[in-house]
């Protein structure tokens, strides 16, 4: 019997399992699957050390956003050990000026009971397109991600995006064959970052998602999963 290749799936901020789970119903036969915690470690460096003690010695890595950060970090530091990449909607420079700012007053709106207030008014508007806002089941999976989530593990990840580093620098080391996914109008990760990543990674290859914004998972579950399995089952990989 072949052996499965194990397949780590990193989602975004706010984001579990279920940022996921069509592409987890579609792949598990073929790989698997493990769904990373990135709500424990208030440092990119940290989560990706976790992740890193608790996963095979040789593995395949997806993530979308924040994830896809997280990804990176883990190729930086074991790239010896990642046998695919795949960055969805994922941005390797470090935050600007304007983001630290407010990402420091969602910090404060959190201390003052208003959590759900970000969520909704902040969040939502710019991570689906907008043609999808009145798709009630994905909002209220988004809703419900985020409680689940909650207010101490959306400050550690706020504090993880606050002191980023640059991770353009990796880009052009990285071996593995890596697959590039942005939505056509993520306005959270521009699609110009995806171009930029696309050609500064070796044997990278970009697949733009028509119809999307930043969550593209979830937003065109179908067109990420065909990706997702033909990157991930094409050509087979020796581990």
């Amino acid at each position: 019997m072949v052996e499965k290749i194990p397949l780590l799936l990193l989602p975004g901020t706010l984001c579990d399992d279920r940022l996921w789970q069509f592409q987890i119903q579609g792949l598990e036969d073929e790989v698997n699957i493990t769904v990373g915690e990135l709500s424990k470690q208030d440092s990119i460096e940290a989560l990706a050390d976790e992740i890193l003690s608790k996963m095979p010695d040789k593995f395949a890595v997806a993530g979308l956003s924040f994830g896809g950060m997280v990804a990176l970090e883990i190729v930086r530091k074991a790239p010896e050990r990642v046998l695919k990449l795949a960055l969805l909607d994922t941005n390797p420079f470090p935050p600007k000026e304007e983001q630290i700012s407010n990402w420091n007053s969602f910090l404060d709106m959190i201390q003052t009971q208003r959590f759900g207030e970000i969520v909704k008014d902040y969040l939502l508007p710019v991570l689906i397109h907008p043609d999808k806002q009145s798709n009630d089941e994905l909002v209220e999976t988004i809703f419900k991600m985020a409680d689940t989530m909650g207010e101490e593990g959306y400050i550690n990840q706020l504090r993880a995006l606050k002191k980023r580093v640059d991770q353009t620098t990796v880009l052009p080391f990285i071996t593995c064959p890596t697959l590039v996914i942005v939505g056509r109008q993520d306005i959270v990760c521009p699609i110009e970052l995806s171009k930029y990543m696309a050609d500064t990674i070796p044997n990278a290859s970009l697949k733009i998602v028509e119809d999307s914004g930043h969550l593209t998972t979830m937003e065109q579950p179908e067109v990420v999963y065909e990706l997702l399995k033909e990157w991930i089952t094409k050509p087979k990989v020796e581990f």
